[in-house]
């Protein structure tokens, strides 16, 4: 089930944002003690993007599910790729509240692990899902 444009060239760049927030802010918290301030500084901005972009990402993730989820699920379609993104933005979901809002010194390291390896992880996956679902939509037209 094809995304009304705009909305997909929005959620793409909502994922995009996510994407190039955390990513630059993993090397912006490495160089933040050797460097100086504005290594600091950029950490913090970042971060605070990368939650303002989350935000966007959960209301867009949200309006998926009652179309293109429900769709998807009852037609049969894309469901291994549909189901792992759908798996691992709810692990990123529950590992980012867990960064957020928990104060645990013993469990925020293996969150943060797993928030990043899923994070990096997330264009693969949803690019895998755009290309498995173009390809089997192309497919079924040719049978038709």
């Amino acid at each position: 089930m094809r995304l009304d444009q705009i909305f997909r060239y929005a959620l793409y760049a909502a994922f995009a944002v996510l994407f190039v927030t955390g990513a630059v802010w993993l090397v912006a918290d490495t160089l933040k003690d050797s460097e100086g301030e504005f290594w600091q500084q950029a950490a913090a901005t970042l971060l605070m993007l990368h939650g303002g972009g989350a935000m966007v990402t959960l209301m867009m993730l949200g309006a998926l599910v009652p179309v293109h989820m429900r769709y998807g699920w009852r037609s049969r379609k894309n469901l291994v790729t549909g189901i792992t993104i759908s798996t691992v933005n709810v692990a990123l979901i529950v590992t980012a509240f867990g960064l957020y809002y928990l104060g645990s010194e013993a469990v925020r390291p293996w969150m943060s692990d797993v928030h990043t390896a899923l994070g990096l992880a997330i264009p693969v996956l949803l690019v895998g899902h755009i290309w498995w679902g173009r390809r089997t939509r192309k497919a079924a037209d040719l049978l038709r």
